[in-house]
């Protein structure tokens, strides 16, 4: 026989073992179910003593009157929207679903919403209505004849008696749930929230992994080619120049880092932190060249961009790109010239980042799948423009006359005037 282990004796030994069909009937769901039924019951029958009441009435005239009578009552209550968060917050805590999310605990806000609720009601009263006069019409005549002159000849009959009406209330219990799930249930609409709702945080996350990516690749990528070119040089006026460029540049890493940190923590007080979550724009890029410079790489930049034109999101954006187009030429080019251009031209932004790489010494191909690219793409992607990145157009492979190999990272973004 199948078994269902309980308890646990002392010191580690077993415990009490039951049948498995009997399990259910000792589970704490069920009498939280029931209690739940027997709620819709009393209900029912307060509404009962209210109209029609029981004198002089047969039990037809009883039943339908208290039939329409709820039935109008709970329609009624269904208007109201805090009704549904009601009973789904109920029905949550004496349910017990396997998954809370299945049944919800938001107001009514359409009226599709109020019909689905005003049948959970009803369907909830009648169910419990009928485990309520199961009880009593029921286990009331068998615990008479249990009780009765003949009690032992029935005696035999009290397990079944007990096993049958446990597993009715499990049923019921189990039969409401499930009208819980269908009537209490998101909605289509709550549903699609709640997917695009997952989606913005999926979204969000990628930006924040893009953000970490950017800023502090970038610094990492300063520091070393700082703390490398210093030990090589020995000039103490260089050495101090480099760990100055060091400071700087693992500041401007630790406030990235905080600004990321604030938008995790999805906090009001942190989000309204002021100055802390502040990100860098266009205007900013003129220290990320300089940055670049002291590093080594000299930079020949080009900014035609007019005040007030670019709306904030891309102005962001289009820093993290340039950021990172420059991140790049100093780790596979360190020491070759750096040209960039930002410029606005027919309503496009358009950014251009290239530096040689000397033949066979350069990493372009490996370029290709970084994670950096694929970011300025996603990038590009999310704000409606398109991005490319390799070998510059021109002779074979991307080869220039004296053998060296230009890379180009070649953005352009649509600008969206007033936005």
């Amino acid at each position: 026989m199948t078994a269902f282990r309980i308890g646990r004796l002392r010191g580690g030994a077993p415990g009490y073992v039951l049948p498995r069909f009997l399990a259910p009937l000792v589970a704490g769901a069920t009498y939280a179910r029931l209690l739940h039924l027997l709620v819709g019951w009393i209900f029912a029958g307060v509404v009962l003593l209210v109209y029609p009441g029981t004198y002089q009435k047969s039990l037809g005239e009883i039943l339908a009157g208290a039939l329409w009578l709820d039935t109008v009552l709970l329609a009624l209550v269904a208007l109201i929207p805090a009704a549904r968060r009601a009973e789904g917050v109920q029905a949550r805590l004496l349910l017990v679903p396997d998954r809370e999310e299945d049944i919800a605990v938001e107001p009514s806000r359409t009226w599709a919403d109020r019909r689905r609720t005003a049948g959970w009601l009803i369907g909830r009263v009648v169910l419990g209505s009928a485990i309520g006069f199961s009880t009593v019409f029921g286990l009331a005549p068998a615990f008479n004849l249990l009780t009765g002159p003949h009690a032992l000849w029935y005696l035999p009959l009290a397990p079944v008696l007990a096993i049958g009406y446990g597993w009715l209330v499990v049923w019921a219990g189990r039969l409401q749930l499930v009208m819980a799930a269908r009537l209490l249930g998101p909605s289509p609409a709550e549903r699609l929230a709640e997917a695009e709702l997952r989606a913005e945080r999926l979204l969000e996350r990628n930006r924040l992994a893009r953000e970490l990516h950017d800023s502090i690749g970038h610094a990492l990528t300063v520091t070393v080619l700082q703390a490398g070119a210093a030990r090589e040089v020995g000039d103490p006026a260089f050495v101090a120049k480099a760990l100055e460029v060091i400071e700087e540049t693992g500041r401007q890493a630790m406030e990235d880092l905080e600004r990321t940190l604030v938008l995790l923590r999805e906090s009001p007080a942190g989000a309204a932190g002021g100055a802390a979550t502040e990100q860098p724009g266009v205007d900013q890029l003129p220290a990320l060249f300089d940055t670049a410079r002291a590093a080594g790489s000299p930079v020949e930049a080009r900014i035609e961009v007019p005040a007030g034109v670019l709306p904030g999101v891309l102005s962001r954006e289009s820093y993290r790109i340039v950021q990172e187009g420059v991140t790049n030429a100093l780790k596979y080019a360190p020491g070759e010239p750096v040209d960039v251009q930002v410029a606005v031209r027919d309503g496009q932004l358009e950014l251009r980042c290239a530096n040689r790489l000397v033949a066979g010494a350069g990493r372009g191909a490996s370029r290709k799948g970084g994670k950096g690219l694929r970011g300025i793409r996603e990038r590009a992607s999310l704000l409606g423009g398109e991005a490319s990145a390799g070998p510059s157009a021109g002779s074979s492979a991307g080869l220039s006359v004296d053998g060296s190999t230009e890379w180009v990272l070649d953005v352009r973004l649509p600008i969206r005037l007033g936005s």
